[in-house]
């Protein structure tokens, strides 16, 4: 099967769609720019889901539902909002064989319906506040489509929140988006970088954007999510009001964030290789494959017997038994790979009579990446090993990154540098500097990190003195 997959080096797109589809995560739908997540795909985006729902739950917040279809009247009460996306929108235009009065737009995110149904339901101090999570789809008619990373349709979650003051509304916005800190980094493996996005690149309608940005294997960058302080926008267009303590009314302060299933995208191509994917084992949909492996029928009982109890010894975990007799064990072990199960257990009629197991890591090819281990405490062996994988899986990406990341000190090393992955630099907040280097490179700030070195030094493109610096790069 890996010989199948276009290699990296000679052509990363196609590398990024070969493993996709040979690993069965999706395929392409009939309708343009649409996909289809196919049962592995989804059943990786479910873990997913899981992590993020477990901790937004544990942060208060509850899950509820919207509708699909949005009044168009409701998008243009927020001029900024509607402008932003008025050139993703698909718009319903007629229903029942007859033309709507006000036409539906199909949802491209739901801050209005969202704000429409808070004004509905604040009324005092005491209602605030709100704080709800959809899991949803949303459609935006993109130009260009990618699977995962860019799609007409994809899945995510996004919340949305209202508060009695700036300073709650403030503090959810970025505890929410250390919540996808700790999931990039402690369950993806994926070392992200949190930070402010610029003016020109924040989220249309709101007064404050963060996000965290990754590095992919080909060095360009991936905002991974987002989390936005939409101010008093929102409320003042649809009227959420509330009457405070001091017996005055005053419009709530809100919130969104949301990540979304271009994370996969992000999964397979910063822990991907030429052999297909390579899945973090906390996310992985199979944490664990047994192979069993005879030479005649006399072996493969007492093999089958002793994997099959080896599968109840590791109850509990994602462990898969692969029990196929028609195809060889090489042809199972290039399968696995394809798909990025973490661990390989080998089961031979040697290992059998020995007491032993070998343990081949996906993330470690070839035979440094295999050790034997005694079968007695196995599941605490397999625990370790898959706790390994995950921690080396994230300090190789995170090596990666430094390697790739510049502190250009002129723009002529900035251009070399954006060539080679991130640029850090001083930047003055000027837009004319920001779009200077997005004509002239096609690199755009991702944020502006929290991590700044304090002081000042000069702008990368005009030299004039910048208080804070960015990270440019070339992104998806």
């Amino acid at each position: 099967m890996a010989e199948k997959v276009t290699p990296r080096s000679e052509d990363y797109s196609r590398w990024y769609t070969d493993v996709i589809q040979r690993a069965e995560l999706a395929d392409y739908a009939p309708v343009r720019g649409c996909m289809v997540i196919r049962p592995y795909g989804y059943a990786l985006w479910e873990n997913i889901q899981s992590a993020l729902d477990r901790r937004f739950k544990a942060t208060g917040h509850v899950n509820a539902y919207f509708p699909l279809f949005i009044p168009m009247s409701f998008l243009r009460k927020e001029q900024e909002h509607v402008e932003g996306f008025s050139p993703q929108l698909a718009i319903v235009t007629i229903g029942g064989g007859e033309t709507l009065e006000d036409p539906l737009v199909v949802r491209p995110t739901s801050e209005t319906i969202i704000g429409y149904m808070y004004a509905q339901w604040v009324r005092s101090y005491r209602d605030l506040p709100i704080l709800i999570n959809l899991w949803n789809s949303v459609v935006r008619w993109e130009q260009r489509t990618r699977l995962f990373l860019r799609t007409t349709e994809f899945l995510w979650q996004e919340g949305h929140t209202a508060h009695a003051t700036y300073e709650e509304a403030e503090e959810e916005t970025l505890r929410m988006l250390n919540v996808y800190v700790d999931f990039a980094q402690n369950e993806a493996a994926i070392p992200v970088i949190p930070g402010r996005k610029s003016e020109s690149e924040k989220f249309a309608g709101a007064l404050r954007t963060y996000s965290i940005e990754a590095m992919m294997g080909d060095k360009k960058a991936l905002q991974s999510a987002t989390s936005h302080n939409l101010g008093q926008n929102f409320a003042k267009a649809f009227n959420i009001q509330f009457l405070d303590r001091d017996n005055q009314l005053k419009h709530c302060w809100t919130t969104s964030w949301g990540l979304s299933s271009r994370m996969i995208g992000a999964i397979i191509m910063v822990h991907g290789d030429d052999q297909g994917l390579i899945l973090p084992p906390r996310l992985a949909p199979i944490q664990a494959v047994i192979v069993p492996i005879w030479h005649s029928d006399a072996e493969r009982a007492g093999v089958l017997e002793s994997a099959r109890a080896l599968v109840g010894e590791l109850d509990g975990m994602r462990v898969k038994l692969d029990e196929r007799d028609d195809v060889s064990p090489g042809f199972k072990f290039n399968d696995w790979e394809m798909r990025g199960v973490p661990l390989r257990i080998e089961i031979g009629p040697r290992d059998v009579a020995q007491g032993n197991l070998v343990l081949a890591r996906r993330d470690v090819p070839g035979r440094e990446g295999k050790i034997i281990v005694p079968r007695a405490g196995a599941r605490q062996r397999v625990e370790e090993m898959l706790a390994t994988i995950q921690k080396d899986l994230f300090a190789r990406a995170l090596a990666f990154r430094e390697a790739h990341t510049h502190a250009p000190c002129s723009y002529d090393e900035f251009k070399a540098a954006v060539e080679d992955g991130f640029a850090r630099a001083w930047w003055c907040g000027n837009a004319a500097c920001e779009a200077q280097v997005q004509e002239e490179t096609k690199a755009t700030i991702r944020c502006i990190p929290f991590d700044q070195p304090g002081g000042t030094g000069p702008c990368i493109v005009c030299n004039s003195t910048a208080t804070e610096q960015a990270i440019f790069a070339r992104a998806y």
